[in-house]
């Protein structure tokens, strides 16, 4: 969503906070801002379209000051202009604010101040904020009025301002999408997201809901809406800065494809003794006799997140034997759905941030539930509201179409599945033993499979100007086959439908000819002559096959030559894990062709890389 950035210190402010919002580009967006204050004067910038629009007005017409802060918007409320686009004053122009979320009540706020003289110019919710925190000054500063100011809010949001009447302060609200605090070395940062200050300094303090800081050049106070003074201790964030670039790739996704070995062996690392055959993610904060108590899991996620936890379920079912129910996060808390003590929730969300999780999560706790994150952000609101997590160790993940998160939290759900088994005793020793050794061989099988990306790059290259896929898969690969259809929607905007194979007679087959290529997920298991009685179908229909498979077997490989038009192999591995090796390929086949199609890989249109507003 929407990208933040405030800074106090000695450094000139403009330069750190373009570097930050730079840094946050990935989140998606469709306008800039920029606000600093100088000599008691406030003086803003902003621009339509990308930063580097900003960066060209900044040039025609710079600014210096004393302390500031940046916004990227995604819109919400009113078109992506200049005008719309944050930071937003009040009446005065002493007073600024950027904002992600949403402002529930703001058309109720907007006409009450508009009957008190409030002079309204945008079409945005955010800019009633400025105008109530205005309307709420008084002689006891900034922080004061925007306590004052949040009395009258309601929705999900994160708001940061500052006025040129209270100088060198900064404050900033959350209540829904997330808030950092970067303390430095006689500098302050403020920021939705970690990468923008990972630069400048790796201590930070997460805001939790309802939770107000107040940033000036001798450090950071925090308080609750009442002015309530909290504790809070700051965390260690080890991930290095460097990982945040580019590295030599010319995408973000294409390096965090790449880096999927490494992501896949970090999460793997510490949680598994092939000798004793135990799974031990130590960090879940659930005894094994809590895990023997479960008698259904309900496994909550959103977008990608969703077709992890789909695959899990499989996992779970099979390897730990209880049944596993999954919910969209968007739609858990808007039926009644049943849950209890012995229900374990696991909410499933790469930034664990995602309002959408959040909810879902608050609603199974409020109803009793054990709840669990499978979460790759250390201190993140689902982290914290969790009774566990298993962080997955992807690092950051810059490219708003998740790749090394994915793959990430499948290896998660291995673990996790096997942990229950561990506890539930559905699996002896030595099958543990078994599933450990598959576990531990994963990431060199990844790094084979990434030597198909040649082959990928040419089937792309065939297939970039269709307009239309079709993704097909079966069992526990058919989740693959939606993420697969989803990837390719996502960055390069064409139309894709990811099905269980079993469905294709359902409806799905009297969209093939000659113009769709079909996909078709057919790793040598119990189901592969069902899929290949699916792929010749397709194929009788005239429909282009892109077949992904397995290696080993020889004659199933010569039947699928004879009905396929590309086939890409995987190394022949465990069924409970071919589906993470299978995902490779489906990703550089949608990032070759969105390569090859023009489109902007890394930050794709209308899409944001966490969604922290409903």
């Amino acid at each position: 969503m929407c990208g933040i950035i405030g800074y106090i210190g000695s450094r000139p402010v403009v330069p750190v906070i373009i570097e930050g919002l730079r840094k946050l580009e990935y989140r998606g967006y469709d306008s800039a801002g920029i606000a600093v204050v100088s000599d008691g004067n406030l003086s803003i910038r902003r621009s339509a379209g990308k930063l580097g629009n900003l960066e060209t007005v900044l040039q025609r017409d710079p600014l210096s000051g004393d302390f500031g802060l940046g916004h990227t918007r995604w819109a919400t409320h009113g078109r992506p202009t200049e005008e719309n686009a944050h930071p937003h004053r009040d009446c005065t122009g002493r007073i600024v604010v950027v904002h992600n979320g949403i402002i529930e009540n703001y058309l109720e706020l907007k006409r009450e101040l508009q009957s008190q003289g409030h002079t309204f110019v945008t079409e945005t919710d955010t800019e009633v904020v400025a105008h109530l925190v205005e309307r709420e000054w008084q002689d006891d500063g900034l922080d004061a009025a925007v306590r004052r100011a949040m009395t009258r809010l309601r929705g999900l949001f994160a708001l940061v301002l500052l006025s040129a009447d209270d100088p060198f302060k900064i404050v900033a609200v959350r209540n829904g999408p997330p808030v950092v605090v970067g303390l430095g070395e006689q500098e302050f940062f403020v920021a939705s997201d970690i990468p923008a200050i990972l630069s400048h300094t790796r201590n930070v303090v997460f805001l939790a809901d309802q939770e107000m800081a107040v940033v000036t050049k001798s450090g950071a106070v925090f308080t609750d809406f009442e002015g309530v003074p909290i504790a809070k201790t700051p965390t260690r964030v080890t991930w290095d800065p460097i990982a945040a670039e580019k590295a030599g790739y010319k995408h973000f996704m294409l390096k965090e494809i790449f880096e999927q070995p490494a992501a896949v062996r970090d999460t793997i690392l510490g949680r598994v003794s092939l000798e004793t055959g135990t799974i031990f993610p130590d960090e879940t904060g659930l005894a094994d006799d809590v895990l023997a108590g479960v008698d259904r899991l309900t496994l909550i996620a959103c977008g990608t997140s969703w077709h992890a936890a789909l695959v899990g379920k499989f996992l779970i079912e099979e390897l730990a034997r209880v049944p596993v129910e999954v919910d969209y996060g968007s739609e858990y808390r808007y039926r009644r759905p049943l849950a209890g003590p012995s229900t374990l929730a696991v909410a499933i969300t790469q930034s664990g941030e995602t309002a959408d999780t959040l909810a879902a999560l608050r609603e199974a706790r409020q109803q009793g539930a054990r709840s669990l994150a499978i979460c790759n952000v250390v201190g993140s609101m689902a982290t914290r509201e969790s009774d566990g997590t298993i962080y997955t160790h992807a690092g950051p993940e810059i490219g708003v179409a998740s790749t090394k998160a994915f793959t990430s939290q499948l290896v998660a759900l291995y673990l996790l599945a096997l942990h229950l088994g561990q506890a539930r005793k559905t699996l002896t020793v030595e099958q543990r033993k078994a599933h450990i050794a598959d576990l531990l061989q994963l990431p060199q099988q990844i790094e084979q499979v990434l030597k198909c990306a040649p082959q990928i790059e040419d089937i792309a290259s065939r297939f970039h100007n269709r307009t239309d896929f079709l993704y097909l898969g079966r069992g526990i690969n058919y989740p693959i086959a939606l993420e697969g259809a989803l990837k390719l929607k996502e960055i390069s905007y064409i139309h894709a439908e990811g099905y269980p194979a079993g469905e294709m007679k359902h409806g799905p087959i009297a969209l093939i000819d000659e113009r769709m290529p079909v996909v078709a997920i057919a790793p040598h298991d119990h189901v592969f002559e069902k899929m290949q009685g699916n792929i010749q179908e397709a194929k009788a229909r005239g429909g282009a096959v892109i077949a992904i498979t397995t290696a080993g077997d020889d004659t199933l490989w010569r039947l699928l030559d004879r009905t396929s038009d590309s086939i890409v192999a995987v190394p022949a591995m465990s069924r409970f894990l071919a589906p993470i090796a299978i995902t490779v390929p489906l990703q550089l086949l949608s990032y070759h062709i969105a390569v090859r199609r023009g489109c902007d890989v890394d930050q794709p249109r209308n899409l944001a890389k966490s969604v922290t507003v409903e």
